[in-house]
């Protein structure tokens, strides 16, 4: 075992090839005292490590094949939303950065510095990364749980052929190779910042071993850049990993995370960058000051939509934030002059139950009739959307009244005012996709399934021979697309699900996502009709709230199938199709008695 200071001379001679070093000359490269160096030295001769002219002898080559580096992982699985837009057209890892593309220029340093032993592990977008396989002769290792769990799903991958590796992350540009072919110990890059950051900051013993990591500080080292995981590090790691891999904590979090709460068993030490060694790039803005071409061209087909409704170019394109609110798409903020916008994208397998055309006839309607003036366009093919962002709006509250009041006004002039599209939204068809795509994922195997499936479909009977006159419908009335501005204006906004449909869908989907009692149920069902409802039309109302709370209910079963769960509404959608469906059914089946 050689010690640190043992560990450098003999490294430094490796590195220097063929070229004599003096004892002199490692004191400058290595800077530590000459006497210190002539210690070491001696000791060193005098094992056999290095020859009486200060050259690394094949013993001494023989003594760091310890600490050779074995192999390494790149991470590359994650989505990287925070990286909107350019990360919803192709990973984060593809991106190019001064003229070269940032995993390409990652895999060519490793090499370059010995290293071909690497392996790659991609999930988002995963088809587009197989080519480096071939160019690059990696391995790769396809991360199927990446949209579920956070990097540990990647890392985990690599537990068995973790040794002395270098652990990277895709996104990481280095303006000089830091790859090494041998390192003494476990480490962890970081660099240094005098300011306020929200980084993973560092605390070290007098030796360099991190000894405690916080999430955020100032004037501190934090964690940037790649690790170094060293064969007794990686043993000890992988084991903590493995045990706790299916816990819901570890689940969620960074590999990070884990290792903080392990600091005192996991001997990892600090590596000292300067700043601008490390870069990692979070937003298009960081990008763009690094490399000015993002500036006048992000080569960007969303930036160039953007650029063609607004005739606008790339450089106009400023301030852009990532929108996390929606349950289907993927959207982001941004300004241009002095007017903030949204672009919406469209979430992948959306296709599978949106009609895009539909949609788009309906938002034209809805821009006439006054119901969304927030509307610029939408391409009827692709399914990208552009809108004016509302600052500083609220979305509606169930229990105000006047919230309450203006929204179903408004519900009630789109029913009401006559117009139409070629599109249907078939509740019953719906129902049908729903039910299929998850049972094609197996989740509609639990207990009472049948029975809500066999409920449904005698409301199918019942409300069909109502014989209600469909007519145009938003088709997804729920709190968040009823948006207020600060002067109280209301806009009706995201027109996905909209077509011709039986009216009381609108408010079975209204009452679906809020947590009114029947009694206020019935208090809504009377608000849109401005009368009280008779038999007929109160049935025929909570017949559709069952019926739609059924749909969400199938849609969240999907959305969390692929890796969207949408939390509570799950369960609630789940409570209110057993409840408004039992009390749709007694009142159809009083109706039957009596007739």
């Amino acid at each position: 075992m050689l010690t640190k200071d043992q560990f450098a001379i003999l490294y430094e001679l490796f590195k220097s090839g063929d070229k004599k070093l003096s004892q002199r000359d490692l004191s400058r490269l290595l800077r530590v005292s000459l006497g210190k160096i002539n210690s070491n030295a001696a000791e060193l001769k005098a094992a056999g490590l290095i020859d009486g002219e200060c050259r690394l002898s094949g013993s001494g080559l023989l003594a760091l094949e310890p600490y050779k580096v074995k192999n390494a992982v790149i991470m590359a699985a994650g989505m990287s939303t925070r990286f909107a837009p350019l990360s919803y057209e192709k990973p984060k890892a593809l991106l190019k950065v001064k003229g070269e593309i940032l995993i390409e220029r990652e895999i060519r340093q490793l090499q370059e510095a010995g290293i071909g032993d690497i392996t790659v592990v991609v999930g988002y977008m995963k088809e587009k990364l197989f080519y480096l396989a071939d160019k690059f002769n990696v391995k790769i290792a396809v991360n199927e749980d990446y949209y579920r769990y956070n990097n540990t799903s990647s890392l985990i991958l690599f537990s068995d052929r973790a040794d002395n590796s270098y652990v990277c992350s895709s996104d990481d540009y280095f303006v000089e190779n830091v790859f090494e072919p041998y390192v003494y110990h476990s480490y962890y890059s970081a660099v240094y910042t005098p300011d306020q950051t929200d980084e993973y900051c560092l605390t070290e013993d007098r030796n360099g071993r991190i000894t405690k990591v916080t999430i955020g500080g100032c004037a501190s080292w934090y964690m940037l850049g790649h690790v170094y995981f060293s064969r007794d590090f990686s043993r000890k790691f992988f084991r903590i990993l493995k045990d706790e891999y299916n816990s819901p904590e570890t689940k969620s979090e960074l590999w990070e995370n884990l290792y903080m709460r392990h600091t005192d068993e996991l001997d990892l030490y600090i590596r000292k960058y300067d700043s601008g060694k490390i870069r990692e790039f979070d937003s298009l803005d960081e990008l763009r000051d690094f490399d000015k071409d993002y500036i006048i061209n992000a080569d960007s087909s969303i930036f160039r939509n953007i650029n063609r409704t607004l005739h606008i170019s790339d450089s106009d394109i400023v301030d852009i934030h990532p929108i996390k609110t929606g349950l289907t798409n993927t959207s982001f903020r941004f300004r241009a002059g002095n007017q903030q916008y949204i672009y919406r994208h469209p979430g992948i397998g959306t296709e599978l139950y949106i009609n895009r055309k539909s949609e788009a006839a309906s938002m034209q309607i809805a821009k006439e009739l006054g119901l969304d003036e927030t509307f610029i366009y939408i391409n009827p093919e692709e399914g990208w959307k552009l809108s004016y962002f509302v600052d500083q709006a609220r979305t509606l509250d169930y229990h105000n009244q006047k919230d309450v009041r203006s929204a179903l006004s408004m519900v009630r002039k789109l029913h009401g005012s006559g117009k139409t599209t070629e599109y249907f939204f078939d509740i019953w068809k719906e129902l049908g996709k729903f039910e299929k795509l998850i049972a094609e994922r197996g989740r509609d195997a639990f207990d009472d399934f049948a029975d809500m499936h066999l409920g449904i479909t005698k409301l199918h009977d019942f409300v069909e021979a109502d014989g209600v006159p469909k007519c145009l419908c938003h088709c997804d009335c729920y709190d968040p697309n009823f948006l207020i501005d600060p002067e109280g204006k209301m806009y009706l906004i995201d027109w996905e699900y909209s077509g011709m449909s039986d009216p009381a869908g609108d408010l079975g989907t209204f009452l679906a996502c809020s947590d009114y009692t029947m009694d206020e149920a019935d208090e809504i069902i009377r608000e849109y009709l401005q009368h009280k409802p008779s038999a007929g039309e109160l049935r025929h109302f909570i017949a559709y709230a069952a019926v739609l709370s059924y749909y969400w209910f199938l849609w969240a079963i999907y959305q969390d199938s692929v890796g969207k769960p949408v939390g509570e509404y799950l369960y609630i959608w789940y409570r209110y199709t057993k409840s408004y469906g039992r009390r749709a059914l007694g009142l159809y089946e009083e109706e039957k008695e009596r007739v």
